[in-house]
């Protein structure tokens, strides 16, 4: 089974994988966590068959402009799905911190032995839906 290539051309806008993890920040996906996307962000050329360089705002100068095909998602316009991106600390690596920003509820789970304390946490920039 063959892959279709991903091509896009110079003026395209596209989004740019990120992701992170809960200690080990990594660009990928690990474990549990799907991969997250900031953008979108406007293809200024070709560099070879599968690198692309965009242009990136200056909150982000630290990082590299040229990306493998790999990195990117195709973007189709909907003013609805432009994601702020301003507030996230991106390293060169192209990856961020998860920081905690609310305790929705305190458990405890009694064992034969021992207690344990369970805490329900929100995490920053993520839905009522993902919380650990």
């Amino acid at each position: 089974m063959d892959r279709r290539p991903l091509e896009f051309e110079v003026g395209d806008f596209v989004f740019l994988k990120i992701s992170s993890t809960k200690e080990v920040i990594r660009f990928g996906c690990r474990g549990k966590l799907s991969p997250r996307f900031i953008g979108p962000f406007k293809i200024l050329e070709q560099v070879e068959e599968v690198a692309y360089r965009l242009a990136l705002p200056p909150s982000l100068d630290s990082v590299h402009e040229v990306f493998h095909v790999s990195q990117l998602r195709k973007y189709v316009r909907d003013d609805n799905h432009v994601l702020d991106h301003s507030e996230l600390e991106l390293r060169p690596d192209i990856t961020y911190t998860k920081r905690p920003m609310a305790i929705l509820d305190r458990t405890t789970k009694i064992l034969k032995n021992q207690t344990i304390p369970l805490v329900l946490v929100s995490w920053g920039r993520h839905s009522l839906g993902e919380v650990t």
